[in-house]
């Protein structure tokens, strides 16, 4: 039986995950981190209220955590196995990374949903 490794979609979410990361984290940061308290922008609530609750927005910020949490995922994996020399301890590191990066997902969405 020959079976094919996930590996190919792993490195697939983690190049998404940091293009997307690169793209939109800093326009966000600058948004709602400089330009809003700043006072340079100040949207009302009932815009960012009506903005939160479009589906379309809600599946780009999904996009955006889950995709963030798999590049950290493997990214971090990465870091233990070659940092660390921690390669012996594969199993429970891919767990642990994937596994927090399924749940962080998660959350995001139920966080999304319930907005």
């Amino acid at each position: 039986m020959n079976r094919r490794s996930p590996e190919p979609f792993l490195w697939m979410l983690f190049s998404s995950g940091g293009m997307v990361a690169a793209l939109m984290v800093p326009i966000l940061l600058f948004l709602f981190g400089i330009a809003i308290p700043l006072g340079w922008w100040s949207p009302s609530h009932a815009h960012l209220f009506a903005v939160l609750h479009n589906p379309l927005t809600r599946l780009v910020l999904f996009g955006l955590c889950a995709l963030a949490l798999f590049h950290w995922a493997h990214r971090f994996r990465y870091t233990l196995y070659d940092g660390l020399q921690l390669k012996r301890y594969a199993v429970p590191i891919v767990v642990l990374c994937y596994g927090g990066a399924v749940v962080g997902s998660v959350i995001a969405a139920g966080l999304l949903l319930t907005v």
